[in-house]
């Protein structure tokens, strides 16, 4: 689909981003303000989603807790009152903690599972009742590869991000007909603080700005799921097809296995601090 196209599709649109501070969710929120949409960014950092706000000319940018039914209901009910009805929601706020699990706090997986997953299925459930009353409306999951693609090192990520995929296409499968669309978006490994102190394989590794680029296209034209890169959707494509022993050679030979089980915690400590304190 063209540039030009997409931004036809995308203008007066109202946007809903959840983690749209910083990484992944800040590139997709500043691609479609750029784009014409009226865009509201809502993050639990709030002094960092209010400078973001600024800084991408945001219409509304809130302090938004996913997985607090309270903070999310009063985000919504400010968006509203400043852009009107809610036309895309990105559910896009996650972590992605990494390392063995046997040295995983019980708290880290909880906040794993509480924002990855139930932070989805609260937004969705508070968005999606006012999409089928108007008979339109797109809801857009911000999934992973890793959701296809178990990976050493990131078992509570890998398992909520499965979730997630299931999620969206019971949603989509349940809502067939009503003019609500649903769709999955999965990157593979992304230039940002995430991936910090890890050994993504630089083959796989994508930008914000080319999940931002699909994510755009996607609410242009929404279908069910779209991988970015598309080569790591087609090596992915691939590895089902392959007998499971090849595949995990593959992995092995690619560095995947060891990737986010030998971390630079040192490198990580930033993002790492700031999972302990938000």
């Amino acid at each position: 689909m063209s540039d030009e196209r997409t931004a036809r599709s995308t203008v007066g649109k109202v946007v809903v981003v959840t983690g749209g501070a910083r990484g992944i969710g800040r590139a997709v929120a500043s691609a479609l303000v750029d784009a014409g949409s009226i865009v509201a960014i809502g993050d639990i950092d709030a002094t960092t989603v209010f400078d973001t706000g600024k800084e991408i000319a945001a219409t509304v940018a809130l302090h938004l807790d996913v997985t607090d039914p309270a903070s999310y209901a009063a985000f919504l009910a400010e968006v509203e009152k400043s852009c009107g009805p809610v036309d895309v929601l990105i559910n896009n706020a996650g972590i992605m903690p990494v390392g063995r699990f046997t040295e995983e706090s019980d708290e880290i997986t909880r906040r794993i599972l509480d924002i990855n997953v139930y932070g989805v299925a609260l937004g969705t459930k508070l968005v999606l009742p006012r999409m089928l009353a108007r008979g339109r409306g797109h809801i857009v999951n911000m999934a992973s590869m890793a959701g296809e693609n178990p990976t050493p090192g990131m078992a509570t990520y890998c398992a909520s991000k499965q979730a997630v995929l299931s999620f969206t296409e019971t949603m989509r499968l349940e809502h067939r007909g009503t003019g609500v669309r649903f769709s999955a978006v999965l990157p593979t490994f992304t230039r940002t603080e995430m991936i910090a102190g890890t050994r993504a394989p630089r083959a796989l590794l994508a930008d914000p700005a080319d999940v931002a680029a699909a994510v755009a296209a996607l609410i242009a034209r929404p279908r069910r799921r779209v991988s970015v890169t598309r080569l790591a959707g087609v090596l992915a494509a691939f590895n089902k097809l392959t007998p499971r022993p090849l595949g995990e050679f593959m992995a092995r030979r690619l560095g995947v296995h060891r990737s986010f089980i030998d971390v630079d915690r040192d490198a990580r400590r930033a993002y790492d601090d700031r999972l302990s304190t938000d």
